[in-house]
């Protein structure tokens, strides 16, 4: 059944229903569908996304511009040094002069309080593209892809193996919304979030989700149907770089601890990947992985997303 969202932020999967968020999934399957089948559906015809970029990306660019695109809409990428945003002018101000030009807002940047500011001044639909507290967009499609591979998401075991960072926060709220369970394995102060944790665990209680944090990989990919790991350092973190090399030494994902997990196990992992640090070449390319059909997914769970709200 179809669900009205239009109008809305997505700025963070906490925000949305259980309802809302697998009915999000199953229309990023259903526009991918399409998009194979060669079939045009362009619901956004003649609309404008603006695409705020204080963090670089590859993924993030190609598959919103490629997206709105594919829906029939045009996307403008502006930098940092594109806008008066990047010389004082206050994320307020900006979203209500935006919200005068385009019908949708996207921004990948760090701090989280600036999409929620964004959000407050807009008037227009605004995309959490990704901030240093949270991934939705990635999450979305994470779970899309896992429902194609498995036929289910409400049961299966989800491991993620490394720092607590924006990602691991968006897939921990991601598996609350789809009744999945999740266990963290990180090395002592790169922990999830705490409040993101509480949360995580009110939200669960709803679809019967468990979720588990502990320190040691090998018990958290136990049993594991998916096993998920991402960069030791994100973006924004590179000075850390050795630090956390020598502190996440036993937190790689190779082919000693994946034996922990199910045969039929799925590797996922957001990519960029550093291939020999957090994940081994033999996984990672390995016949368990799913990275890439993972990446493409953006491109669909993304339409999904600007389709529904704007």
């Amino acid at each position: 059944m179809a669900l009205s969202l239009k109008g809305r932020d997505f700025l963070a999967l906490v925000d949305y229903t259980p309802q809302e968020v697998r009915y999000l999934i199953d229309l990023a399957i259903e526009l991918k569908a399409k998009q194979k089948a060669g079939e045009v559906y362009q619901p956004l015809k003649g609309k404008t996304l603006g695409m705020i970029f204080e963090k670089s990306s590859t993924r993030t660019r190609v598959s919103f511009e490629v997206g709105m695109y594919q829906l029939g809409g045009h996307a403008l990428f502006l930098s940092r040094n594109d806008l008066q945003i990047g010389r004082g002018e206050t994320v307020w101000d900006t979203a209500q002069v935006m919200s005068r030009y385009l019908d949708g807002i996207m921004i990948r940047t760090y701090a989280h309080r600036t999409v929620v500011e964004l959000a407050r001044g807009a008037t227009i639909p605004v995309i959490n593209g990704l901030t240093d507290l949270s991934h939705p967009c990635q999450a979305l499609a994470d779970y899309q892809t896992i429902l194609e591979h498995k036929g289910r998401l409400e049961g299966l075991k989800i491991a993620y193996v490394g720092d607590g960072n924006n990602m691991v926060h968006s897939l921990m709220m991601g598996a609350a919304k789809v009744g999945m369970h999740m266990s963290v394995a990180s090395p002592e102060g790169y922990e999830p979030d705490e409040d993101v944790i509480r949360q995580t665990k009110e939200h669960a209680a709803e679809t019967g989700s468990q979720l588990h944090i502990c320190r040691d990989p090998r018990e958290a990919v136990e049993n594991a149907d998916i096993i998920y790991t991402d960069v030791w350092a994100s973006m924004g973190f590179e000075a850390e770089q050795k630090d956390r090399e020598r502190a996440f030494a036993d937190y790689q994902v190779d082919e000693n601890l994946v034996a922990h997990a199910k045969k039929d196990y799925l590797f996922l992992h957001c990519l960029p990947a550093h291939r020999g640090e957090e994940v081994s070449e033999g996984v990672i390319d390995g016949k368990n992985s799913i990275v890439f059909d993972q990446a493409e997914n953006r491109l669909h769970a993304q339409k999904a997303i600007m389709a529904a709200i704007m």
